[in-house]
C-alpha cells in the first residue's frame, strides 16, 4: 500500500491570505479532512512541504552521519542520564521497546496473524539517539528536566545552527499538519498548536550501525508507539520502517524523495480520545536496506543509518484531555485528565529513559 502524498502549499497559500475575512475554501477543508482520515485510519502520512529541501535534510544527516561516527568514548560525553536521556545522546543498548515490557501488547502480537507479526528484539534497541530541543521553553515549570539545556559536542562548529535549522523547518510542517488535522477533525483550527506552544520538541535522529548490525531481521527499534503528539522524519538514506495500519495490516514505508513522514503519537490519542490512536511502528534491516547498505558500500558512503526525526510535544505543564466533541466519545473515559509532563515521565520509565520518580 502507498500512502497518499498531502502537498502543504495549497494549506500554506491560505495562510498567506488575510486571514481575518478569508475563511478556508472547500478545496482547503477537503484536504484538511483527508489529512485527519489518513491520521485516523494508518497512523502515518506523507507530506511535501515547500520550505523542508531535499538538500536541508541532506546537510543534518551528512553531520549526523560524521558524529554517530566518532568513537563510543567521544559520544558517551553527551550523555545525560540524570535528565532522563531528554538531552544529549542515549547510547545503543538503552532504551527498551515498549513490546519487550508491555504485557498487554505482547498478548496482542500473539493474536496477530503471522505475516503481520512485528520482528522479536532480543533485548534494548540497537541505536543511538541524539536529543536537542528545539525551540523556547518555558521560564516556569514543574517539569525542568524535560525542559532541559541542549548539549553540544566539541568539534562540531556548525552544529547548533544545523539542529536548529532543521528543527525549525520541521517543527512549522508539523504545525501546519496540526492545524489542518484539528480542521478536519472538527475543532478550532488552533486546537493542538495553541497547547504545542513551547512544548519541549525534540530533534531526536536515531543512528544504526550498519556496518555491525547491518544483518537482516535484525532489530534497531523494536515494535512501540511514540509518547509525543506528532512524529516527524525526513527521508532516510536506508530503508527499514514497518508501521501498522489501524486495521492491523503491517506496511513497509517508502518516503519519496523531498517529502516527510509524519506519525501519530499517543498525546494525539489522548486529544481525540483514541479517534486517531497512536501509530505501532519498528526499524529492522531488510532485503531493501541491504540492497542499500550494498550500494553504499560500492560508492564508498556512511553506513550509519540515520533517522532525521523530530518529536512535537504538547507543553508540559499543559492538560492532556479529549478536546471539543471527543469529550462526549464513550471512550473518552480512558483518556482522563493529566499534565502533559506526568504523562510523558510515566512513560519514560516503562521504556527504560528515566530512573527514580520526580519528588512532588
Amino acid at each position: 500500500m502507498e500512502l497518499p502524498v498531502i502537498d502543504l502549499k495549497e494549506y500554506l497559500a491560505f495562510l498567506n491570505g488575510d486571514q481575518s475575512t478569508e475563511k478556508p475554501g472547500p478545496e482547503v477543508i477537503g484536504l484538511c479532512k483527508e489529512v485527519s482520515r489518513v491520521l485516523r485510519e494508518t497512523g502515518a502520512l506523507l507530506v511535501k512541504d515547500p520550505r523542508c529541501t531535499v538538500e536541508d535534510n541532506d546537510r543534518f544527516i551528512d553531520m549526523m552521519e560524521k558524529y554517530f561516527e566518532r568513537p563510543v568514548d567521544f559520544k558517551r560525553q553527551q550523555e545525560r542520564p540524570a535528565l532522563h536521556y531528554q538531552v544529549g545522546v542515549t547510547p545503543e543498548g538503552v532504551e527498551v521497546p515498549r513490546s519487550l515490557v508491555d504485557g498487554e501488547m505482547q498478548e496482542k502480537l500473539k493474536a496477530m496473524p503471522k505475516e503481520f507479526q512485528p520482528a522479536t528484539p532480543e533485548g534494548p534497541d540497537r541505536k543511538w539517539r541524539y536529543m536537542w530541543r528545539v525551540g523556547p521553553r518555558p521560564s516556569n515549570t514543574r517539569f525542568q528536566e524535560l525542559n532541559a539545556e541542549p548539549v553540544i559536542p566539541e568539534g562540531f562548529p556548525d552544529w547548533k545552527d544545523c539542529m536548529d535549522s532543521w528543527g525549525y523547518k520541521m517543527i512549522a510542517a508539523i504545525e501546519v499538519v496540526a492545524e489542518m488535522a484539528a480542521i478536519g477533525f472538527g475543532l478550532p483550527k488552533d486546537a493542538f498548536t495553541s497547547l504545542m506552544k513551547q512544548g519541549p520538541h525534540l530533534l531526536a535522529p536515531t543512528g544504526s550501525d550498519l556496518r555491525r548490525y547491518g544483518q537482516e531481521s535484525t532489530v534497531f527499534a523494536g515494535y512501540h508507539y511514540d509518547l509525543n503528539f506528532l512524529t516527524i522524519h525526513g527521508r532516510s538514506r536506508f530503508p527499514g520502517l514497518n508501521i501498522w495500519l489501524r486495521n492491523g495490516q503491517k506496511v513497509e514505508v517508502k518516503v519519496p524523495i523531498g517529502c516527510l513522514l509524519i506519525q501519530t503519537g499517543k498525546q494525539i490519542e489522548w486529544l481525540t480520545a483514541g479517534d486517531c490512536i497512536a501509530g505501532m511502528h519498528e526499524v529492522v534491516v531488510t532485503d531493501r536496506t541491504i540492497e542499500a547498505i550494498n550500494r553504499a558500500t560500492e560508492q564508498n558512503r556512511s553506513l550509519w543509518r540515520v533517522s532525521s526525526t523530530l518529536f512535537s510535544h504538547i507543553a508540559s505543564d499543559a492538560v492532556l484531555k479529549p478536546l471539543g466533541h471527543f469529550a462526549e466519545s464513550p471512550l473518552a473515559s480512558k483518556y482522563p485528565s493529566m499534565c502533559a509532563g506526568e504523562f510523558v515521565e510515566q512513560e519514560l520509565s516503562v521504556i527504560n529513559l528515566k530512573g527514580n520518580k520526580r519528588e512532588p
